[in-house]
């Protein structure tokens, strides 16, 4: 049987009020700003893996919220935006994020989130 992958939980509210007030640290910042999304997966992945590693227990992720040109040209808007999160939920990225919420506006709002990050093992 393979092992039980972690249940996600949620940032507290009152986490995500220090965080924005800035008295919680960010740790760990990335930014997939103009990534493929091949290249912003692999990208993030070894992020937060580092990042775990590393100590860090909470990190930034900026996905952008999408090119409104691409809206003129037929395509979808905000790919990335859309994507990390579904990312994030997958058994691959399991071992190392806890939880994940959209950012406060200071920190890119919708275009950001805040990763928790588990202990590493």
């Amino acid at each position: 049987m393979p092992p039980k992958t972690p249940p996600l939980a949620p940032l507290d509210r009152r986490l995500k009020q220090r965080v924005a007030r800035g008295r919680e640290t960010i740790d760990r910042r990335i930014d997939l700003h103009g990534y493929t999304q091949a290249r912003a997966h692999s990208a993030l992945l070894a992020f937060l893996q580092r990042a775990q590693r590393e100590g860090a227990r909470l990190a930034l992720v900026v996905t952008g919220k999408g090119a409104a040109r691409g809206e003129q040209h037929g395509a979808e808007r905000g790919v990335l935006k859309r994507q990390v999160p579904i990312w994030l939920a997958l058994p691959e990225f399991r071992p190392f994020v806890l939880g994940f919420e959209v950012a406060h506006v200071g920190h890119g709002g919708e275009g950001a989130l805040y990763v928790r990050l588990r202990r590493a093992r």
